[in-house]
């Protein structure tokens, strides 16, 4: 098998957006169409959590804190990729304390046949891209041409490859918007967008959410934290701006009325992921399990305030099965859970990148198998 370490992995071509917008668009359509299987039951669950207790009689234990988890996302992925694989990672968001990603990622792809790996890779930069070029991808698709000024909500790594994906998909962006809870983190946010995107001729460290969306052609909201409307930020219909793409892979609040209204094309990344997210953690999982619009919108589905069809699946509107916008000048809405399948495929893409370069490390598990 190879391993590849994060250096290997940049070598191997990680950080290509548009090419990662490309095999996320790729991946979208299969999964709109069902040619992948996950975790669960339903063979769509997010991945296996652990969590920890608020307290324990164990004194060795971690307790709970914001982003505190270990989670494992398995999944076989069809079409050209036709690879099985999981994505395992810890997070604590106190990691950033002693210089660390409030993730760390690990990447293993298996073969389908005999289930044995044949790459470990460094999987920080592999998640964060692919993580950014599924917005990217419905932004190339969805956002307004010639769009100029971006917002962003949560200063943070997310963001940052938000950013990334955001100018690949629209280079007329030259204005950007930057909200953080601290102000520290917003001035390194703007120092790093003026040292590595010098198309930003003007960079506002705004004071609200409300100044981050208002008159932005494109919003990404990326905070993380604590489960609990009280944690979430908070957007209001009104201040989105006519036909504006709004990116929102993260936790966020909005109010039923602009939700159920159809002011806003609601297009979530897969809607079944949110169903068993829904199935797993019953009663408001919005509320209690995790903060991404799209489990907002599957509890309005659950309660009957909210007719199912009102979302669309992305991969339907790029493949034309399902329109985008449904009138002009109608924002939309794009909620982003994240799949195994994406690690997959991006992860596959690149290790296919390194053989053809002859990049890594060859590893044995064995030369022959002691208990064949």
């Amino acid at each position: 098998m190879l391993y590849l370490s994060e250096p290997e992995v940049i070598a191997a071509g990680v950080k290509d957006m548009d090419r990662c917008m490309d095999v996320m668009e790729e991946v979208l359509v299969l999964v709109a169409k069902g040619d992948y299987r996950m975790a669960g039951n339903s063979a769509n669950s997010h991945g296996a959590q652990i969590s920890f207790p608020q307290s324990s009689p164990f004194p060795t234990m971690p307790l709970d804190a914001a982003d505190r988890r270990f989670m494992a996302m398995a999944a076989y992925l069809g079409g050209r990729f036709d690879t099985a694989g999981v994505k395992w990672y810890g997070s604590n968001v106190d990691n950033r304390e002693q210089g660390l990603p409030r993730s760390i990622h690990l990447i293993v792809l298996n073969d389908k046949h005999t289930g044995a790996p044949f790459a470990i890779m460094s999987g920080n930069l592999e998640s964060a891209y692919r993580t950014a070029a599924v917005p990217g991808a419905a932004a190339r698709k969805l956002a307004p041409v010639g769009a100029r000024s971006l917002g962003i909500i949560g200063p943070g790594a997310m963001n940052k490859s938000a950013v990334h994906a955001m100018t690949a998909a629209r280079p007329t962006l030259d204005t950007i918007r930057i909200h953080g809870r601290r102000r520290v983190t917003s001035e390194a946010f703007a120092a790093f967008v003026s040292a590595n995107y010098p198309q930003f001729t003007t960079i506002e460290i705004v004071d609200s959410v409300e100044a981050a969306v208002r008159d932005s052609d494109i919003v990404s909201d990326a905070v993380t934290g604590l489960v609990g409307s009280e944690n979430y930020p908070y957007i209001d219909g009104d201040w989105i701006k006519p036909g504006a793409f709004l990116s929102l892979p993260a936790n966020l609040r909005m109010d039923r009325e602009y939700t159920v209204s159809g002011k806003a094309r609601l297009i979530a990344d897969a809607k079944k992921i949110y169903e068993a997210w829904a199935e797993e953690y019953p009663a408001l999982s919005h509320e209690t399990a995790f903060g991404m619009i799209g489990l907002y919108w599957q509890d309005l589905i659950d309660a009957g305030h909210l007719d199912e069809s009102r979302v669309v699946n992305i991969g339907d509107v790029f493949d034309g099965t399902a329109v985008g916008r449904e009138f002009d000048e109608q924002p939309v809405l794009f909620s982003v859970g994240g799949m195994g399948v994406e690690d997959v495929a991006w992860a596959k893409t690149v290790y296919e990148n390194a053989v053809e370069l002859g990049i890594g490390t060859t590893l044995n598990l064995w030369n022959t198998p002691d208990l064949a």
